[in-house]
């Protein structure tokens, strides 16, 4: 099952305290961005962030769940009511995440 704009356009309205969060339609799914770095997305309309340790850290129970099949697990957040939650989630994670690598031209 595909994720809804409806649910990404929800997402991003949560994280609009945020300058730099971005998101990429990908197989149906999104890739959410946040200061150039990946931070999670959204799959089968689920917020799902990487398990880095300030994620962890905030969420303790929160389970692993796969994205899709193959993929790596990442942590559901089932907090997407709270919007001081989810920007104070973002901006934790963010020094964590590696950052994105440029792409190499095809020549």
């Amino acid at each position: 099952m595909a994720s809804s704009k409806q649910y990404l356009k929800f997402i991003l309205e949560q994280l609009s305290e945020l300058d730099g969060v971005s998101a990429r339609a990908m197989m149906g799914e999104y890739i959410l961005y946040y200061s150039g770095k990946i931070v999670g997305g959204i799959y089968d309309d689920r917020l799902l962030v990487k398990p880095t340790k300030s994620a962890r850290a905030l969420m303790p129970n929160a389970p692993l769940e796969l994205p899709y099949e193959g993929a790596k697990e990442m942590l559901l957040v089932d907090n997407v009511d709270d919007k001081t939650f989810l920007t104070e989630l973002f901006r934790a994670m963010v020094e964590e995440l590696p950052t994105q690598k440029p792409k190499k031209k095809n020549r």
